[in-house]
This record gives structure tokens, sequence and C-alpha cells, in this order.
């Protein structure tokens, strides 16, 4: 239990972290957009090779592909109802939902992975993965109209706590689950993750880098692809 606490935090604290820093500090626009395009590069290989790949190879493209589906549909309603209240001022929200999708089902493969005595490559790579989505979620937040920062923080706080629950939880619940229900699961938060990338965290990258925030998106695609190698 206390092992499964502790790696629920290695993915809550740099969430937690990064939030903080996104509701305090003006970053300068080039560099959120390059720790935006890192993180898109993360999630990236995240999907293909962590989330996607162990459903596809466990019930097929059938299966896979109809959580997938699933994933996305589930974050583009929930992303365009935010939308439709917040308007502008949306994006934020948004990161933050998604980092619920796809943070829950990997953190619940994390604590059941810990079973079997695995689970650090999975932990760095949503630990990595979790600081840009966070510091533009929380700067996005911090630009709207009535910002409260200690209500925003404690959003985010909030958020982070449930991620660790979710990683000790799981963890005590690993008989029970088996590893194709979990495959199914990382395949969901596979869906919503691409939906993350293409509706709010990619297109936000570029609005505020240019052309060459293609270049961290490599990077950070390669460091998540060499962790999970």
């Amino acid at each position: 239990m206390l092992t499964a606490a502790l790696y629920g935090l290695g993915t809550a604290v740099p969430l937690f972290l990064g939030a903080l820093i996104g509701l305090r500090y003006d970053l300068p626009r080039p560099l959120l957009a390059a720790l935006m395009a890192f993180g898109a590069g993360t999630m990236v290989a995240a999907v293909s090779t962590e989330l996607f790949q162990p459903a596809f190879d466990a019930e097929g493209v059938a299966v896979a592909g109809t959580a997938l589906i699933a994933g996305a549909f589930v974050y583009v309603v929930s992303d365009h109802l935010i939308e439709n209240k917040l308007g502008a001022a949306a994006l934020g929200w948004a990161l933050m939902l998604g980092t619920l999708l796809d943070g829950i089902p990997e953190n619940t493969a994390l604590g059941v992975s810990l079973g079997g005595g695995g689970g650090l490559v999975l932990l760095v790579a949503v630990a990595v993965g979790n600081v840009p989505e966070a510091v533009a979620g929380a700067a996005s937040m911090r630009a709207q109209h009535r910002f409260d920062p200690r209500r925003t923080l404690l959003l985010w706080a909030v958020t982070a706590v449930v991620l660790v629950l979710v990683v000790v939880a799981a963890n005590a619940a690993a008989d029970s689950i088996s590893d194709r229900h979990i495959a199914v699961i990382q395949a969901f938060a596979g869906g919503a993750t691409i939906a993350v990338l293409a509706d709010s965290l990619m297109p936000e990258a570029y609005r505020e880098g240019g052309w060459w925030v293609g270049l961290s998106t490599a990077l950070g695609f390669l460091v998540a692809f060499a962790l999970g190698g």
C-alpha cells in the first residue's frame, strides 16, 4: 500500500507543481508553447506504445478500436459542453478534463502493474506528460476573467489527490482486475488523449509558438519513446 501511494504521488506531485507554476508565474509564451508541444509529443508516444498497443494485442482491433473511439467521444462531448458554457475560457478546463480522462486509466494500470514488480517506466512517462499539461491548463485558467487563484489551485490539488487514490485503489484490487480489462481501459485513455491533443494541446501550442513547436513535439515523443523502450 505504501509503495502504491508513493507511485501515485510520483504522478500527482508533478501535476500539482506544474499547476502551481502555471498559476503563479507569467511564463514567456514561447516557453509555454514549447512545454505544451513537448507534452503533446510524450502523449503521442504514450498512446501508441503504452495505451493502445496492449489492447490491440490482447483484444484485437474491434474491441480496442471501440474503446479508443469511446474515450475520444467522451472527451469531445465533455469538452464541447465546457466550451458552450465558458467560451474562450474553456482551454484550461479542457486540459484538466483531459488530465482526468487519460490519467485515471493510466494510474489504474500503474497501480495494477505494481503487483508484478513493474510500473517504473509508466510512472516516468505519466509524470513527464503531466507537467506541461498542468502548466498550460493552469496558465490558461489564470487568464480568465474573475480568476480565483485559491479555488483554481484547490481544483488542481483535488485532481492530484484523485490520481493518487486511483493508484492505491487499483493496487488493492489488482487481483480482481484482469490484464485484458486493463488493456481496454488503457485504450479508452488513449482515445481521450488523442482528442486532447487534436482539440486543445497542439492547436494552442502552435498558436502560441508558431511553426517551430514541431521540433519540441518531436523531442517529447523521442524522450517518452526512449523511456518505454
